[in-house]
């Protein structure tokens, strides 16, 4: 027996261990629960122990001890690491006496009830313990000849420790090392104490092999997989929102446990996508499940129409042992400039400004018109019309699509769309409205003025938002017709079709009226703002490769955006001039004046404000706001004359408006600190914080104070740090 446990003296058996070892290891990564996998209901077999006495036994002579015995192990169904175990065996001690050899020969047979911790670490190998207890008959033939065979009843208790080699389901071979001790219960205690052997266990394990092929486990039937059409430019959307879905059925007579079900497209994804995670499923239940997946950047490098093969993994547990199925189901990939529009909120995904050949273009736009932007105008306006102007110069025009127009694909889900990424559009110069529009948008974005998208019947075109609240309209257009209100901020809607044929002062007026024909069926139209869009749709990946384009001649640009800023703003301010002459009202003549000065038309502005005054010789405000445009003009002398006149407008009121009070204070402050008379300067902000000092408090940004006294600060721009007066 010892030879053939000892490596060295038995060769064949460690080669045999070893290669079912490894065999074991390739098992384990599949992560099976093999206790689960391979439990068993009964098993049945017969062992075979040689015993060692570890007590002194009559005679002094050594014994030979050994076991047999028949012994049945039952798993507990729910937990098959435990099995309950029942033994009946022999058990016989043989005397080496030389001078009575067979006097205390006897044999015990005995029957025990135990139990035994099995664990099943890999697929053929097993380590366990077993604790067990029993009683034996004890039968002593030749103690006493005269008196024949003499009986004592004894008490078995067992310990062990197992080592399992399991080259076959059903069968098994044991290593059991074990410890048995033997306490007498009658009148012979002569073999009382402990023993120790080894022993082998040959069994055979009753049920079917469940890596055999009629035993694989089929609970679900997939009733129902519907993948429709999947469109590149939607890779981040189907990650949070379903491709398609998936009916399961659980056809089988048990519940299962433990469902997750999972999505795998080979090639263009890096792991099957959990979709869904499900306790459990009884017999006949079903669930629809949607479809999850999470694409990788492969998608965005195929060209029109791919067909594709991908798979619905459904894993689960049948009665604590683990199953797989899977179903294959067909679908269409379109490339990144397909979509449908079912939800026009969809064509954000094709709005790129991270695009690197974008930043480029658009960094060369603002280098060549950065001396041109008027400073008390809105901005984010005037790079929407720099954009304009710029896309015109390199000659991008309006085209319709002769094979799907919008108006034949918008709202139509079965209809399949291509709108082309912006810097396709900047290479072919041609686009119809969709196109236009995400190119628009994505330039906007670029330069991070926030862009929206309109849609309309049969058409889309773009929005600039100024980021001005809804009540300072006039700072845009004294029409407020001409802004649209989202969530309290003024947008500005351009009809980008009319790219290189009108300017952009035709292009916001056509938007505008586009927008109003739908005034009286709202519910037809739809504003969108890019950033919430992307929210739910985000951006295709691209490439980060420049295109090489032409960006065209820097005077023609600026010869362009010049026109059409001074169109602009030349109109406002003929507007603004014939309502105040229709009105005659001072206040008119006040916002005439603002926007003048606002404009940088400081005589204008001028003439204005005095025609207020002329309306009426206490306006405050107008008289205000001349200080401002004297101030403006470095004339501070005459300005703060003009400022005092208004503070004693506002003095001889009942009751002067605190916040006027105070901004006109400050701007005598800040006349002062220009005339280098700190003491008066700092003596005006005393005052202002006497009258409000919270107010006062919003102007503290204008001037800063020094040991010496107050100086205006340097750091801001007198033009626009001017506060002007609408009263």
């Amino acid at each position: 027996m010892t030879a053939f446990l000892h490596p060295g003296r038995n060769p064949i058996f460690c080669r045999v261990a070893l290669l079912f070892l490894a065999v074991s290891l390739s098992a384990q990564e599949k992560a099976v629960d093999f206790n689960a996998w391979y439990r068993f209901p009964v098993s049945v077999g017969v062992e075979y122990q040689s015993f060692t006495p570890l007590a002194t036994y009559p005679a002094g002579s050594p014994y030979t001890v050994s076991d047999i015995s028949f012994a049945v192990r039952v798993p507990i169904p729910f937990h098959p690491l435990l099995q309950p175990s029942l033994a009946l065996g022999m058990l016989r001690f043989d005397s080496q006496d030389a001078s009575a050899p067979l006097k205390w020969d006897h044999t015990a047979w005995y029957g025990s009830l135990g139990v035994t911790y099995a664990y099943r670490f890999a697929k053929y190998f097993e380590l366990g313990a077993d604790l067990s207890v029993g009683a034996s008959e004890t039968v002593f033939p030749d103690l006493l000849p005269d008196r024949g065979a003499l009986g004592n009843v004894d008490l078995l208790l067992g310990l062990g420790g197992r080592i399992s080699l399991d080259p076959t389901y059903n069968f098994s071979v044991e290593i059991h090392p074990s410890l048995k001790y033997s306490y007498s219960l009658g009148a012979l205690p002569d073999f009382n104490g402990l023993l120790f052997g080894i022993g082998f266990t040959g069994s055979f394990r009753f049920g079917q092999d469940p890596d055999a092929p009629g035993e694989v486990i089929r609970s679900i039937r997939f009733e129902r997989v519907s993948v429709p059409s999947a469109f590149a430019a939607m890779q981040s959307y189907y990650a949070r929102s379903p491709l398609g879905t998936v009916t399961l059925v659980n056809a089988d007579s048990r519940p299962i446990d433990e469902l997750e079900v999972s999505f795998f497209q080979k090639g263009y994804m890096d792991s099957p996508t959990t979709s869904a995670k499900i306790e459990r499923l009884n017999p006949g239940e079903r669930r629809e499940v949607p479809l999850l997946a999470l694409f990788s950047d492969e998608v965005f490098r195929t060209e029109g129409v791919t067909p594709l093969s991908a798979e619905v993994i459904a894993t689960y547990k049948r009665q604590g042992r683990p199953a797989e199925q899977r179903q294959a189901v067909s679908f269409d990939l379109y490339d990144k400039k397909a979509m449908t529009w079912d939800d026009e909120r969809k064509v954000s995904a094709l709005i790129t400004p991270e695009d690197s050949a974008l930043k480029n273009y658009a960094g060369f736009i603002r280098q060549t018109l950065k001396d041109e932007v008027v400073g008390g105008y809105n901005d984010p306006l005037q790079l929407g019309m720099e954009v304009y102007q710029a896309l015109s110069e390199i000659g991008v025009l309006y085209q319709a699509d002769a094979e799907l127009p919008f108006t034949r694909v918008q709202g139509n889900p079965m209809m399949v769309d291509s709108v082309s990424l912006a810097r396709d559009t900047l290479k072919s110069g041609l686009g119809d409205c969709d196109d236009l529009t995400v190119l628009y948008d994505s330039m906007l974005e670029t330069l991070a003025v926030e862009s929206g998208f309109i849609t309309t019947p049969g058409h889309i075109f773009s929005a600039i938002n100024t980021k001005l609240p809804a009540r300072e309209y006039r700072k845009i257009h004294p029409d407020r017709r001409m802004t649209i209100e989202v969530d309290g901020t003024l947008w500005v809607p351009v009809e980008i079709t009319l790219i290189g044929k009108a300017g952009f002062n035709d292009a916001w007026l056509t938007a505008v009226k586009e927008w109003e024909q739908c005034d009286a069926a709202p519910e037809t139209r739809g504003f969108f703002v890019t950033r919430k869009a992307r929210e739910l749709y985000r951006p295709v990946g691209l490439k980060e490769t420049d295109l090489g384009l032409q960006y065209g001649s820097r005077e023609a640009i600026v010869a362009r955006f010049r026109a059409d800023r001074n169109r602009l703003l030349d109109g406002l301010l003929r507007e603004s001039m014939a309502a105040a002459k229709e009105s005659g009202r001072k206040e008119d003549y006040n916002r005439l004046g603002m926007l003048s000065a606002q404009f940088g038309k400081y005589t204008e502005a001028e003439a204005a404000f005095q025609k207020a005054l002329s309306i009426d010789p206490q306006y405050a405000g107008a008289q205000i706001n001349r200080g401002n445009v004297l101030f403006l003009r470095q004339k501070y002398e005459e300005a703060l004359k003009t400022f005092l006149a208004a503070r004693g407008m506002l003095e001889r009121r009942p009751n002067p408006e605190t916040s006027l009070m105070v901004l006109l204070l400050v701007n005598v402050s800040r006349t002062y600190s220009r005339l280098d008379k700190p003491a008066e300067a700092k003596d005006s902000l005393v005052q202002a914080s006497a009258v409000d000092a919270k107010e006062a408090q919003k102007y503290a940004g204008l001037v800063e104070g020094a040991a010496g006294g107050v100086r205006a600060s340097q750091s801001h721009d007198p033009a626009t740090d001017i506060v002007f007066v609408e009263e």
